[in-house]
């Protein structure tokens, strides 16, 4: 029996991907891979990572639409991203939020990049995105 289980542990941790799917993702990480399948115009797999609350706000072809001014920076400046800052927000009366912001690596030359994309989270330990938004710098 204890043989059996060792085998079968070590099989499971031999299988690539299932050691990784079974790690916890950082809100970097849950962020940067939101990005990348909106960047890459892959709604269905970008929606998947909006927090339930926020899905329940907006249907799959509302969230299409709400992204599609990421087409015309996808266009200018390519679809490879780069961590641009991440920390709290600090509201008057709610708790700190977590955000976490990328812009495109194309656009890192300039002083400030034109665009960021951001993501917020409900709290420290939320790995859905809450709210996400395409801020033009200027």
């Amino acid at each position: 029996m204890v043989k059996t289980t060792l085998l079968a542990l070590g099989l499971l941790l031999a299988v690539p991907g299932v050691a990784l799917a079974q790690q916890r993702l950082s809100q970097v990480q849950v962020a940067r891979r939101f990005w990348m399948a909106a960047v890459g115009q892959e709604w269905k797999q970008a929606y998947r990572w909006l927090a339930p609350a926020t899905q329940a706000t907006m249907s799959q072809k509302q969230f299409r639409q709400m992204l599609q001014p990421l087409r015309k920076p996808v266009c200018r400046f390519g679809s490879v991203i780069d961590l641009y800052k991440l920390g709290f927000r600090l509201r008057d009366a709610a708790a700190p939020e977590p955000f976490v912001a990328y812009s495109f690596r194309a656009d890192t030359l300039a002083a400030r990049p034109h665009f960021q994309l951001d993501v917020s989270f409900q709290d420290s330990t939320a790995r859905r995105v809450k709210v996400f938004r395409l801020i033009e710098v200027k």
